[in-house]
C-alpha cells in the first residue's frame, strides 16, 4: 500500500479569545479535511515526551521512527543549505535577531521583526564573513529570512551552553529571561572552555559589525528592527547519517532543517525555488510560499505515485502564526491548505487505496 505522510508544523494550538476560545484548527472550515477525518481514525501522540515542547528537528526524527535525542539541528540546517562538515566541525543554528545593547542583553525582538529580506541578510552575512576576526576558522551563511548557520572548523565542543535564552539541549525552555546569555562550558574539559569563549568572542564581534552597518541603520531610520545580533544554539560537532527508511521515499520539503532530516534519512527530494523575501512583509512571503509548497507538493504525487512507495510532505508555514500570535492567520492558512491541497490529494488518495497519515 502507497503511504502519504504529512506534517503541518505547529497547526495545533490552544483556544483563542479572538476566535471565541477555539483554536484556529476548529474555526477553520475545512470541509475537505473533514470528510478525510471521518473516514479516518484520529489519535495523538508525545512526539518526545510528555510535558516536553520538542523542537521541529526532534519531533520530526522521532515522527519518521528514529531516536529524538540522536541529532543535532545546528547539524541537520547546515547540510540541508548544503553546507559540508567534518567531524569535529561545530554548527549551530542562528537567528537575526535585535538587541539594545551588550550591557543591558536585552532581547527586543528575536528575529528582527521577520522583516529581514534574503538580499539584507546574505548583506549582512558577507560583513560578519569580513570583518569579524577570530583565531580560528568559521564560516557564517544565511539560509531563510531571518535564520542562518555558523560553522567553526576544527576539533570543538559540543557541550556548551547557548547564546538564546529560550533554548536548552534540543527543546524550547519553558521560561525565558529574554536576555542574550553567555556561552559557557558544562564540563571541565578545555576543548568546551575554548569553544565557549570562542562563540562569546564571536558574539561580541558579530555584534560591533551589525549594529554599525549602514544597512541596520537605515533600517533603524524607517522604523524597523535592526538586525544587530546572532542568537545561536543547538550546535553539534558529528555529520547526521540516519538508517535508510523502508521501501523508496521522496519528499517535499523547502527548508534546510527538513532537508537534512530527508536527505540524511536517504529520501529523494522533490526540489523547487522557495520564494525569496524581498519586503518587509513576511506573510506575504509565506502565502507566496505555502502556494508554491501546494503546487508542487501535489505535483510530486502525481508524478511518481505508482514510482514510489512511500511520500513525506512537510508543511512549514503555519507553524509561524503560533510563533507571532497571530491566530486569524492560521485559519487563513488552514482553509488555503483545505482549499487547494487537501481537495485533491483526498481524491488521489481515495482513487488508489493510499494511506493517508496527517
Amino acid at each position: 500500500m502507497k503511504g502519504i505522510f504529512i506534517i503541518l508544523d505547529g497547526v495545533s494550538d490552544q483556544p483563542c479569545q479572538i476566535l471565541g476560545q477555539i483554536t484556529p484548527l476548529q474555526a477553520a472550515k475545512t470541509p475537505h479535511l473533514d470528510e478525510i477525518a471521518n473516514k479516518s481514525k484520529i489519535d495523538y501522540c508525545y512526539t518526545v515526551k510528555e510535558g516536553v515542547i520538542p523542537q521541529s528537528s526532534s519531533a520530526i526524527v522521532s515522527l519518521l521512527g528514529y531516536d529524538p535525542g540522536s541529532v543535532s539541528r545546528g547539524v541537520l540546517e547546515a547540510q540541508g543549505a548544503g553546507i559540508k562538515l567534518k567531524k569535529g566541525d561545530l554548527a549551530f543554528r542562528t537567528n537575526f535577531a535585535t538587541i539594545e545593547d551588550l550591557k543591558s542583553k536585552n532581547i527586543l525582538d528575536r528575529r528582527a521583526g521577520r522583516t529581514l529580506s534574503t538580499k539584507e541578510s546574505q548583506i549582512l552575512a558577507k560583513a560578519i564573513n569580513d570583518n569579524v576576526k577570530l583565531p580560528f576558522e568559521f564560516e557564517f551563511y544565511s539560509t531563510v529570512q531571518h535564520r542562518g548557520v555558523l560553522v567553526f572548523r576544527g576539533g570543538f565542543s559540543d557541550n556548551i551552553t547557548y547564546l538564546d535564552p529560550d533554548y536548552g539541549s534540543g527543546i524550547a525552555l519553558t521560561e525565558s529571561s529574554n536576555k542574550i546569555k553567555d556561552s559557557r562550558p558544562l564540563d571541565e574539559e578545555e576543548d568546551s572552555k575554548l569553544t565557549a569563549d570562542l562563540l562569546n568572542n564571536f558574539a561580541r564581534q558579530a555584534h560591533k559589525v551589525l549594529d554599525s552597518h549602514p544597512l541596520n541603520i537605515s533600517r533603524a531610520r524607517k522604523g524597523l528592527y535592526s538586525a544587530n545580533f546572532l542568537l545561536c544554539r543547538d550546535c553539534g560537532n558529528v555529520p547526521t547519517k540516519l538508517k535508510k527508511l523502508k521501501g523508496k521515499w521522496m519528499a517535499s520539503v523547502y527548508n534546510p532543517l527538513e532537508i537534512g532530516i530527508a536527505e540524511s534519512s536517504k529520501m529523494e527530494i522533490h526540489k523547487f525555488a522557495y520564494p525569496k523575501m524581498k519586503g518587509i512583509d513576511i506573510y506575504a512571503n509565506l502565502y507566496s510560499g505555502l502556494k508554491k509548497a501546494i503546487k508542487y507538493s501535489l505535483k510530486m504525487v502525481k508524478k511518481n505515485l505508482h514510482k514510489k512507495d512511500y511520500f513525506f510532505i512537510h508543511i512549514k508555514e503555519t507553524d509561524l502564526p503560533g510563533h507571532d500570535n497571530k491566530p486569524l492567520e492560521k485559519v487563513k492558512m488552514i482553509e488555503l491548505l483545505d482549499k487547494r491541497f487537501f481537495s485533491s490529494l483526498k481524491n488521489l488518495v481515495f482513487k488508489n487505496n493510499a494511506k493517508l497519515v496527517i
